[in-house]
């Protein structure tokens, strides 16, 4: 399959723009995400402030106030053009409305909450087809921000429990809406103390990176392959090319795993990734694009 035309923008959560998602608490002091850019780079991305923007708020529990949030953070910075698409089930995952809204718009932007909704949602749906046709063959961006990024990759982490996470069998994994079949993000990584699960899901599935997403932080993905760090934090990557001794494949449920030769790659804003040629950049050439 050709490369991809679009980018893809997947975000740790938690993007500091004034608002907490995932309790619905409203900040209002605490806005250094303007200037640090993730949401404007989205935008810088798509073209502009008049490109139109779709917001998916699936995910969450609470979606009209995240699609509040969603409107008052990007009109902060000038970008009016903002549509709200409040898909609560597949019937509402299918309506006409929506199918021509994701065709005619130029960026898609998943919130956060409960991946497990996306993917039961949007699974096997004509809405995915769009927007996976769209990635593929057009300059088009598709952002996500903590659930809305983790669902971005063929295998996805649904649950686990990071204190638990160096046990077999405490990560738990499914498919994800497969944008990129090569990786497997996880987000709030380092606040969360997340690197043990995403350490278990390489280990089960070394053919893919890891991608720890920190908070206000995210990474833009061009043509598939080549990932660049932006915002205020951390990125970690952890790669399972390489693995010696591994005994996931042999212990029973609940015992801890041993794994050899994980190589872990911490990338800051400007840093970059190559996923098909697993190798670490300080900074993203053109040449690289």
């Amino acid at each position: 399959m050709s490369c991809p035309k679009g980018k893809l923008i997947a975000i740790g959560g938690a993007e500091d723009k004034g608002t907490d998602l995932e309790k619905g608490e409203i900040l209002r002091n605490n806005l250094n995400f303007f200037e640090l850019g993730i949401l404007r780079r989205i935008i810088e991305e798509t073209g502009g402030i008049d490109k139109r923007i779709e917001v998916v708020t699936t995910a969450s529990s609470i979606p009209v106030e995240v699609g509040e949030n969603y409107l008052n953070a990007f009109g902060k910075i000038g970008c009016t053009n903002v549509g709200l698409l409040n898909i609560r089930n597949r019937e509402d995952a299918k309506k006409e409305e929506y199918l021509e809204r994701i065709k005619q718009c130029d960026a898609v932007m998943f919130s956060g909450g409960n991946q497990m909704r996306l993917t039961a949602i949007f699974g096997g749906t004509e809405f995915l087809d769009i927007l996976k046709h769209r990635y593929q063959n057009e300059n088009f961006i598709i952002a996500g921000t903590s659930a809305g990024a983790m669902a971005m990759s063929n295998t996805m982490i649904y649950e686990g429990n990071a204190t638990k996470a160096h046990l077999k069998g405490e990560v738990k994994i499914t498919t994800g809406l497969a944008f990129m079949d090569n990786v497997i993000f996880d987000s709030h990584f380092e606040k969360r103390g997340r690197f043990g699960r995403l350490a278990q899901a390489v280990a089960a599935n070394p053919s893919c990176i890891g991608i720890g997403l920190g908070e206000d932080t995210g990474m833009m993905i061009t043509e598939g392959n080549v990932m660049q760090a932006i915002g205020s934090g951390l990125v970690i990557i952890i790669d399972g090319h390489e693995l010696g001794h591994c005994n996931i494949a042999d212990i029973p449920e609940g015992n801890p795993i041993s794994v050899e030769n994980l190589k872990v790659h911490f990338c800051e804003n400007g840093n970059g990734f190559l996923v098909k040629e697993r190798k670490f950049m300080v900074e993203v050439v053109e040449d690289a694009l």
